[in-house]
């Protein structure tokens, strides 16, 4: 079956694996990095539907410019392969050339290669993330990219080979729109997430499965949340990738999500913490897999004070008409001891008294490992997150400098030549 994704594009599927060994005999091999990696498995899948690869000068200029691809399709975040100039003459990459891409020691993918360009670096920051300061994460990552930008399509040669906890769930675009069919979900509403989940982001899991509903019948269970985490570059600080996805498959394992309207499963993608930018990237990403809703809290993939808290909100609905997915718009939740329950402020009066579900106290209750009350975590969840620490994080929920250079990698990839010998 052939499956539809963003401006209803074809899912694109780039997989060939038959006779690898030989398609990459006597062409260049150009190592890339983890970040590459990611983006090379999301194009190659269909995740980035309806990019094919990595972006040449006119489709950046048109994503920053207009939030459009060249036939007018939207799109707002530049997916691009830097390279520096020494190493595109080292490694004998030219324009109208072939590539074999390398990660892990092993071939992934074919780059057929169709242009090599410079860009202005901080025009690429200014324009994507509305700022050229360097404490912004993602104008960082921007402004360290190398000299020369590699455009072309990529067709991804070995699949990679998931470890677990991850393996239980990764999904390809076409297996997620598989996957939900089977359950018979009509609406799917997305969640986007790369947190280990408190009783806030459960409220609004539940609040936006109610807004998908919309139309469908009271007793309708054909309505479903899909939890896609990201996972990806990892800071100091950060949950570690195998906690947030166990603790928010917790959630439907414990009961406080039925069986049959929740699902977990994740994407590779470094976050870019765009916000307004990011939030649209992401609403095309869920279409790609086959979700009808997302919901969009407060900041949605900002960062710091760089955005305003409904800027995201506000660009969607410009765009709503374009998206093919349907937003739903949050608030910010909290406890209110009052109330005795999770509200917000369009609901209830009680600001003043309001408990925050604030980072600094979700991390000084996992760092202490202090059972919290059930208003603010699930004790079924705290503890997986213990668990999840002491298995994978080396004693720590939070990514650490040893969990960085010691954990498990997220997938392996086979070598090509022993495999086809």
């Amino acid at each position: 079956m052939n499956y539809h994704g963003h401006n209803g594009k074809p899912i694109v599927e780039r997989v060939s694996t038959d006779g690898a060994a030989a398609q990459i005999k006597g062409l260049p091999r150009v190592p890339i990095s983890k970040a590459t990696a990611h983006e090379v498995i999301s194009l190659s899948y269909g995740f980035f539907t309806p990019l094919s690869g990595f972006m040449g000068r006119q489709e950046v200029d048109g994503t920053l410019d207009k939030l459009r691809l060249p036939d007018g399709t939207l799109w707002s975040i530049p997916i691009v392969f830097d390279l520096s100039s020494e190493d595109v003459e080292k490694l004998g990459v030219n324009e109208g050339g072939s590539v074999v891409l390398e990660y892990l020691d092993a071939p992934i993918a074919i780059l057929d290669v169709t242009e090599i360009y410079e860009y202005d670096l901080h025009r690429f920051a200014e324009k994507t993330y509305g700022t050229t300061d360097p404490r912004h994460p993602g104008v960082k990552k921007t402004l360290a990219y190398a000299n020369r930008f590699i455009a072309g399509d990529v067709t991804l040669i070995n699949e990679p080979v998931f470890n677990e906890p991850f393996k239980s769930f990764w999904l390809t675009p076409r297996q997620h729109h598989e996957a939900l069919a089977e359950k018979d979900w009509k609406h799917v509403v997305a969640h986007q997430t790369r947190n280990v989940p408190h009783t806030g982001h459960e409220a609004l899991m539940k609040q936006a499965w109610l807004a998908a509903n919309e139309d469908m019948p009271v007793d309708n269970l054909n309505t479903g949340v899909l939890v896609n985490a990201i996972i990806g570059q990892k800071r100091v600080g950060d949950y570690i990738d195998e906690a947030i996805l166990l603790t928010q498959d917790e959630l439907r394992k414990s009961g406080y999500f039925r069986e049959d309207v929740h699902k977990v499963t994740f994407t590779l993608w470094d976050m870019r913490y765009a916000g307004p930018r990011e939030a649209i990237f992401h609403a095309i990403l869920r279409t790609n897999l086959g979700c009808t809703h997302h919901m969009f809290g407060r900041d949605h993939a900002g960062v710091g004070d760089f955005y305003r808290p409904y800027d995201s909100q506000n660009l969607l609905q410009e765009h709503r008409s374009e998206l093919g997915i349907k937003p739903v718009f949050l608030r910010e939740n909290w406890y209110c001891p009052e109330c005795r329950e999770v509200t917000n402020s369009a609901l209830c009066g009680h600001d003043a008294e309001a408990q925050s579900f604030s980072g600094s106290l979700i991390r000084s209750i996992l760092t202490d490992e202090v059972k919290p009350t059930q208003q603010v975590m699930r004790h079924e969840v705290f503890e997986v997150v213990l668990d999840s620490a002491a298995k994978y994080g080396q004693g720590s929920p939070f990514v650490t400098e040893d969990y960085l250079k010691d954990r498990l990698p997220v997938f392996t990839l086979n070598q090509l030549e022993d495999a086809t010998s």
